[in-house]
Parts: structure tokens; sequence; C-alpha cells
């Protein structure tokens, strides 16, 4: 009896040390795959995603972004790449890399039959001393040096594709997130959030540029010949339809009078004017209005309302961009016509469309509050480049 319970927990040691060595195997393997993207002669990958995307990079974060791993282990690591990235910012493949030899010495020591307990303790009183060595060698960085903060942006670009670009693009990124530092004494932190990148395929690297204002990647609606281009922008946001309201539930409504279909034509018509009369009283001449899910946003008739007015229609503005936008204008989302008044509006020098080979963009800059956020408007020759 003392035999067969003796083999039984023997069994569950060898079963204990099989599972150990599984998660050391595949969090290496992880790591090693990353490891050969590092240095001159590191190598990009290709990979493929099950929805058959497929991603060539150069960059660490990204090649565990992409990779679909299912081992609990190895998904520990892509962990750690991601909590690096919104740590530091930098240094993705690095601790992946460094957790691989960590494990890769934990499983000499295991073998030599060192309890993991005692590992994980030494482990703990190298990392008080590693503290201790780079506070010993760091040299703090001046905010206002910008030289010194440039080279770290170079640093850190040039494990990425576009590295032969870097001594354009480093000195744009310093700036985009100095723009919206703020005072550069008493910042602690910056919200990356408060830059959009607008990506737009044709042209060159060079051609990347950073806009004192705001970039919105759809053209101007051209649907009525409203107008292209507005010096003294007066912006209002509207998070409301400018098109006569559908019924809740799918059903056809049968007219078999014309005189009825006139004055259906006649209701819509002055439903719209209705909606539109408090903006153009307003003096807003920019108008922003976003994307709807139940029914359009707008029709042919409202903006053929607002061309007659002289007023630039961007349509299609995202959910997700509303904060970005008002804090950047200055103007206030407006859910109902009848709030829209002057004090609502957002003011501008100048909102112009632009052509590009990949369609249109529209570029509003001389905004009053500059400072809180900056848009980065970045051009490529392929999609490859811009990502």
């Amino acid at each position: 009896m003392s035999h067969a319970s003796n083999e039984r927990s023997f069994q569950g040691r060898e079963k204990q040390k099989d599972v150990r060595n599984g998660n050391i195997l595949a969090a290496k393997a992880v790591a090693d795959l990353v490891r050969t993207s590092l240095g001159p002669k590191g190598m990009d990958k290709m990979i493929t995603s099950s929805n058959n995307e497929v991603v060539i990079t150069n960059d660490g974060a990204t090649i565990l972004n992409k990779m679909e791993v299912m081992h609990p282990a190895a998904k520990m690591l892509v962990d750690l790449s991601k909590a690096q990235d919104v740590e530091a910012g930098d240094g993705t493949t690095s601790v992946v890399v460094v957790a691989g030899a960590f494990l890769q010495a934990a499983e000499e020591l295991l073998q030599k039959g060192i309890h993991p307990s005692s590992i994980s303790d030494a482990w703990l009183l190298a990392q008080k001393q590693a503290v201790e060595i780079l506070k010993s060698i760091a040299v703090p960085v001046d905010l206002s040096e910008k030289s010194q903060l440039v080279s770290a942006a170079v640093t850190s670009l040039n494990s990425k594709v576009i590295s032969g670009h870097s001594d354009t693009l480093a000195p744009l990124a310093v700036e985009a997130v100095l723009a919206v530092t703020g005072n550069l004494t008493t910042s602690t932190s910056v919200d990356l959030d408060d830059i959009k990148v607008v990506k737009k395929l044709g042209g060159t690297i060079e051609d990347t540029e950073l806009v004192p204002g705001l970039v919105f990647d759809s053209g101007v609606s051209h649907t009525a010949g409203g107008p292209r281009e507005i010096q003294g922008c007066k912006i209002g946001l509207i998070q409301f339809c400018l098109s006569a309201p559908k019924t809740n539930m799918e059903n056809s409504v049968v007219v078999s009078d014309y005189a009825q279909i006139d004055r259906i034509l006649k209701e819509e018509r002055r439903y719209v004017i209705d909606l539109i009369k408090p903006i153009v009283k307003s003096g807003c001449n920019v108008l922003l209005i976003q994307k709807s899910i139940l029914r359009d946003a707008v029709n042919d008739l409202s903006l053929s309302l607002l061309a007659k007015k002289k007023v630039m229609v961007i349509k299609d503005v995202e959910r997700s961009e509303i904060e970005f936008i008002s804090s950047t204008l200055g103007c206030t989302p407006v859910a109902d016509a009848e709030a829209f008044n002057a004090s609502k509006l957002g003011y501008a020098e100048l909102a112009e469309e632009i052509s590009t080979p990949s369609g249109s963009i529209v570029k509003v800059t001389g905004v009053k509050n500059q400072g809180r956020t900056a848009t980065k408007h970045l051009r490529g020759s392929n999609r490859l480049v811009n990502d």
C-alpha cells in the first residue's frame, strides 16, 4: 500500500516538473522568436493572422501583438511586452528577451535541484541591486534640451522599418509630445491620446508633417457644391441628424394621391429647415456632423440648403473623435437643434480641403487654444510604411 502511494506522489512530482519545463519552453520559444529581430542583422518577420491578413514587421511589440499564442506562459510574455509599452513606451522587445534569458538560467538552476522559491527570492535581491546600479549610471534628461529628446526618439526608431527616415520623424515625434505636455517644469506625464495620427497613402515619408490644428481624413461633402475653403471659421459640432425622421420599425407607406406626395415633401423640407435655422443663425460656417447608425446623418436636401448658406460640411465624424475635436477646437457637441447657439462654436483661422493621391483631407489651422492637442499627418508610399 505504502509502495503504491509512494509511486503516486513520485508521479505527481514528475508531472509538476513536466508542467514547469513546458512553461519555460513555451516562454523561451516566444523570446527566441523576437530575439532574432534585434540588431543590425535582425530579420523582419512575416505573420499571417487567422483572417489571412499579412503583416511584415521588425518591431517586437507588433510581432507579439499579431501572434495568436495559446499557451498561458507564452501569453504572459505577450502581456509583459504590452505592460512595458504602456509604462515606458519602448523596450518592448528587450523585456521579452531578458525574460527569456532569465528562464534559460532558471532551467539550469532547477536541473541542479534548487527550489523555485529560492530562485525567485534570489532574483528579488538581484532586482534591488540592478535598480541601484541603473540609478547610478542614469543621465538626467532636461525636457528643454531638445537634442537629447530627439536622440532618444531616434534610438527607438532604429528597430522599425522606417529607421532610415528617423532624422525626419524623430523631431516631429518630439515636437508633437512637447506640444501637448503643457508646462515643461511642472508636467510629470503626457496623455498620448491627445496626439491624433492621420494616415494617407501616397507621397513620401518626407511629406509627413505636424499640423498645428486638426486633420480630417475624409473630405468635404460636395453633393450640393458647398465651399472648399473658409477663412475665419466658426465651427459647430452636432450629434443629431439633418434628415427626415424614420419610423422605429421597418414599414412602408403607400401614397396614392399626388397632392399627398407634395405635402410629404413640403413637410420634410420644413422639418429640415427648422433643424438648419439655428445653425445658420449662430453664424456657423463649418459644420461637423457625427456619424449616425440609425439613419442618414445628412441628406441631399440638407446639404443643398447648407451649401446655399455657404456652410462647409464635414460628415461622418466618428463618435470616438468627438472629445478630441472638442478640446482642440474649443467647440461643444450639440445633441439637440434647439440648443445650438453661438456659445457652442469653436474658432479657427482657416479650414481647407487638400487633395492627396488616396482621397481628400480637410486641414483646420490657426486654432485659438492650440497646445492641448496635436495632429500628425503621415504620408507613405504603402500601407506597411504608414503603419
